[in-house]
């Protein structure tokens, strides 16, 4: 086993494998058997548990914590403070065959600010979540997600709304956590 490369403020494990180039920011934590592949973009203080793979060409903001057994793969970005949940799955290619090489038709996956993907949810490539939106363990999300949507059910419906907080909604749409008021217009929620 070859000697990972060093990085400021980094803990990598020693049975992690992290190839070059890929930048690592400080405070982040790599765990048991995990793999960062080249040309990787992993932010400050995010934690990558046991057996996560990232990467080639993977861009992860700040303060993102990606579960054990997850794959983050090409055309992949997360943006800060993204949660996902232990073996949730992203797709890369639409209609994948065994036989017949797709590699030039991945598609791009985006997941906003403050996103949490619960276990083993699968997240359809192409697909943007929006903002503070939470996709509950097991759904099967193939398409956009609006900020804050709380989506369940195979296929993934919206069943309500989420707070920053990560906070269920009731009718009033009110945190119940912090209080924080929202507001829905036109189908969609923003902070009031």
């Amino acid at each position: 086993m070859g000697k990972a490369p060093s990085f400021d403020g980094v803990t990598i494990h020693e049975s992690a494998y992290v190839d070059e180039p890929c930048e690592i920011g400080k405070g982040t934590k790599i765990w048991h058997f995990s793999h960062v592949l080249g040309h990787t973009t992993i932010g400050e203080n995010c934690v990558l548990g046991q057996n996560v793979v990232a990467g080639p060409h993977v861009q992860i903001g700040n303060n993102c914590k990606i579960q054990n057994n997850v794959s983050v793969y090409k055309g992949v970005v997360l943006e800060d403070g993204v949660f996902c949940g232990p073996s949730c799955v992203f797709t890369n290619v639409n209609n994948p065959r065994a036989e017949i090489e797709r590699k030039d038709e991945f598609r791009q996956t985006l997941v906003k600010r403050g996103t949490t993907i619960g276990a083993n949810a699968t997240i359809v490539c192409g697909a943007t979540l929006g903002e503070y939106s939470f996709i509950a363990a097991g759904a099967v999300v193939a398409g956009d997600v609006q900020p804050f949507a709380l989506m369940a059910g195979v296929p993934a419906k919206r069943i309500g709304w989420m707070s920053k907080q990560g906070g269920k909604l009731d009718a009033d749409l009110k945190c119940p956590i912090d209080g924080t008021q929202y507001v829905e217009n036109d189908g969609s929620l923003t902070e009031a």
